[in-house]
């Protein structure tokens, strides 16, 4: 998959003092699956090293004023941002990773200020504002948040579900692949979004015999959105139970006594997720259980990123 990555996170010395930012773990553990298309919009316009710029909060807009003469470089850095953004746009992207906190790529973070230049508010920078216009269902985060062990399990989630359904849709896929599709991420979906769940379900049962191009286009829609939303114990926890009870005749008094317990202590906090899940896999196999060992949920991305050993990654 292609991610496209502030320049200054995959190690480039584009900051405004010469420097970067290099993540280990963009560059280290994601990099074994994706492959990077740096952007830096401040670079392009002002070079580096160059003078700090700042998120002014105007009459007309945020506008990126320079905090060594105070003027006003909002023309410049918008046009380096457009033509960035056009580069990017062009590499079928899975995902977005900005830099936190500056005043082009944060998420969310960039400290904006009022023209009296007191603090005012923290908000997206404009490269980030022209993104998310762009690419509305794009998966993106930026790096600061991404340490954070549930935003960064649900983020790397999304990113592995969304490149699943770029490559089905590049597959030009039939009814029955659309269908093979939704029925391995059945339980993914329903511990995102229990109505979203349901309503892709409707989709796939297709009662108004709708065109494959047709329908694929609302699942497609539909999927994205849900993939986005934030799982949670309580879901999670919902979708576990639900799976143990594919084999619960076959399995021993003692089986099911020690998923009860692990399912119990996941609730509490006690284990991380990957404890049941890797019981109800061992389980899975030992009675033949193929529905369940063709989800989704039980891996959602490779096993080596070891997101679910966490106890942190789960609210």
């Amino acid at each position: 998959m292609n991610i496209a990555v502030s320049a200054c996170l995959l190690g480039e010395k584009v900051r405004f003092d010469g420097g970067h930012k290099h993540d280990r773990f963009v560059t280290d553990e994601l990099g074994k699956y994706a492959s990077f298309v740096p952007f830096c919009p401040e670079a392009i316009a002002f070079g580096t090293p160059r003078p700090s710029i700042r998120l002014v909060n105007m009459e007309d807009g945020y506008n990126i004023i320079s905090n060594k003469n105070g003027t006003n470089l909002t023309k410049e850095l918008q046009d380096k941002s457009y033509q960035e953004l056009h580069k990017i746009a062009g590499k079928n992207l899975s995902g977005i990773i900005f830099k936190s906190k500056s005043p082009s790529c944060g998420m969310g973070s960039a400290k904006a200020y009022l023209e009296n230049g007191f603090a005012d508010s923290k908000a997206d920078g404009m490269f980030v504002a022209i993104c998310k216009e762009k690419f509305p269902l794009l998966p993106m985060e930026e790096e600061g948040r991404l340490q954070d062990d549930w935003l960064r399990e649900n983020f790397i989630m999304q990113l592995f579900a969304y490149d699943a359904i770029e490559k089905l849709k590049e597959s030009k896929p039939d009814m029955k692949a659309v269908v093979d599709f939704h029925t391995k991420n059945k339980f993914l979906l329903q511990a995102k979004d229990e109505k979203l769940y349901r309503v892709l379900g409707n989709i796939v049962g297709n009662h108004e015999n709708l065109t494959v191009e047709t329908l694929f286009a609302n699942y497609e829609y539909n999927f994205k959105v849900a993939i986005a939303k934030k799982s949670s114990i309580k879901r999670n926890r919902n979708v576990i139970e639900h799976m143990s009870g594919f084999f619960k005749n076959e399995l021993s008094s003692e089986e099911k006594e020690i998923l009860h317990e692990q399912i119990e202590e996941y609730a509490k906090k006690i284990v991380p997720i990957i404890v049941p899940l890797s019981t109800i896999k061992l389980y899975a196999k030992k009675h033949k259980t193929a529905y369940l060992l063709g989800q989704t949920f039980l891996e959602p991305y490779p096993k080596e990123l070891a997101l679910r050993s966490s106890l942190l990654s789960s609210k």
